[in-house]
């Protein structure tokens, strides 16, 4: 752990400490927001650049001769995209048990756009290592939701070892007087500070939640990127893909030697009727008079096969590492069955249901902020956040008829609510009993009426000698 300013510490994971039951002075506060800008931003900022496809391989120093390709491969926004997609593509179930308070609960979940904020929560997560999910209060007095960056908020925890959120520091930086100072909001449990221009006010509003209204989401405990361990990896694809097009480019701009051969020379100058240059040609007609006339293509020595080893090994590399499969791998195609994909999946299912579990815990945080006002649930259910039930639904191509035949098989050794629970389409098994349950009755109503409405001679009777 590292001292940053007065009582304040970081870990080497980047998170903030401070002593529990202590406001921080405006120096420890500052201090805090400068260690964010000057050693954590340049990592969150290589990690964005590299999504953005603005890799390392367009700073270099352009060449002074001979074809200089500059090529991006972006395998990590392909990484991130993917495994995002994997983790919530399917939007997860947020609920609680059936009744008014659930019915409202879905209300707010979709009128705060709930499930696409925590998609951008996720993925900031995968760049970054960590992001942010912010609650606050609207203009109409109403619950609202958000997510920040890291690269401009953070979440500072206490010194007790089960580092319980502290306070959370949301700000911009703002031009003032030919420098940039931090501006923005510090929020405690019961109070919110401002500052501005290198000051704290002393004035202060309530926080309604009586919480720190913040969570920090995480892809695990290290805080790590899902493609922070294949950087090194990424730019040096890059440098091998460019200088592949290097040397593309040279085999199409190869020179014609004509050696030993004389050609028609322009009487006024003397010199050949060819354009040497624009036809890249070698004109050497005075060589050694033992020399054969010869005429051919210069080129270098052919490396092709070496370079694409060397790139196929990269790319399997960094998707190895990253724990993402390639789906345009071959051997995805090869292997369609259903426990085939399972095998290809599985780095990615472990890495996922790591996540899943730490967004988890963050989201039973989050939710219990949210409804400690009773906005969002009633009065009584402000401790309803103990009893929310999260359903992530991974985004896998399903093979239906496997699981089918598997509940089959299943039948008379397990419960229904089991065999229905192995069908992938079913989401809800105790509703689908439900619902089997109520067509059953339907029938058997039917069949009764089906057989008043038949004529006497048809209908039959236990007592009916014939």
């Amino acid at each position: 752990m590292k001292v940053v300013t007065g009582n304040g510490l970081v870990t080497r994971n980047g998170t903030f400490i401070y002593p529990k039951g202590q406001e921080m002075t405006k120096e420890e506060l500052f201090g805090f927001i400068d260690y964010n800008t000057q050693y954590l931003m340049p990592k969150y900022r290589e990690n964005m650049q590299l999504y953005l496809s603005q890799h390392m391989i367009l700073n270099v120093e352009n060449k002074e001769m001979g074809p200089d390709n500059k090529l991006v491969v972006n395998l990590p926004k392909y990484i991130v995209d993917t495994y995002n997609g994997y983790f919530l593509g399917i939007p997860p179930k947020v609920s609680l048990e059936k009744g008014n308070d659930n019915d409202s609960l879905q209300t707010w979940l979709s009128h705060v756009s709930f499930f696409d904020k925590l998609n951008e929560i996720s993925k900031q997560a995968d760049i970054y290592g960590r992001s942010i999910g912010f609650i606050y209060q609207n203009e109409n007095a109403e619950t609202g939701f958000t997510y920040i960056s890291p690269t401009k908020a953070f979440i500072v925890y206490d010194d007790t070892i089960e580092r319980n959120p502290l306070a959370f520091v949301r700000y911009e930086y703002f031009e003032n007087e030919n420098e940039y100072q931090a501006r923005g909001d510090i929020y405690y449990s019961n109070e919110v500070y401002h500052f501005e221009n290198n000051q704290l006010d002393s004035d202060f509003r309530i926080n309604p939640y009586k919480l720190v209204p913040a969570v920090e989401f995480y892809e695990n405990e290290e805080r790590q990127g899902v493609y922070d361990s294949v950087k090194t990896l990424v730019n040096a694809l890059d440098k091998a893909i460019s200088q592949k097009g290097n040397q593309v480019e040279y085999f199409d701009n190869a020179y014609l030697a004509m050696v030993g051969i004389h050609l028609p020379e322009n009487p006024k100058t003397g010199k050949p009727i060819i354009d040497i240059k624009q036809n890249r040609f070698l004109y050497l007609p005075n060589v050694d008079s033992q020399s054969n006339p010869d005429v051919k293509f210069i080129s270098k020595p052919d490396g092709d096969q070496m370079q694409e080893n060397y790139i196929q090994r990269l790319s399997d590399w960094i998707y190895q590492i990253a724990m993402v499969p390639n789906p345009a791998d071959n051997s995805f195609a090869k292997n369609a069955s259903g426990v085939a994909l399972e095998y290809k999946y599985l780095p990615m299912k472990n890495k996922a249901g790591s996540k899943e579990r730490k967004f988890t815990k963050s989201l039973r945080a989050l939710f219990r902020a949210i409804f400690s006002t009773g906005q969002v649930v009633s009065v009584s259910g402000r401790d309803a956040w103990e009893e929310l039930q999260f359903q992530f639904i991974r985004n896998i191509p399903q093979d239906i008829a496997s699981a089918i035949n598997a509940a089959k098989q299943a039948e008379g050794l397990v419960s229904q609510r089991t065999l229905l629970s192995l069908l992938p389409f079913v989401d809800d098994p105790d509703e689908e009993i439900e619902q089997l349950q109520k067509e059953k009755q339907e029938n058997i109503q039917q069949a009764r009426e089906a057989a008043d409405a038949l004529p006497d001679y048809l209908k039959t009777d236990e007592t009916d000698e014939k």
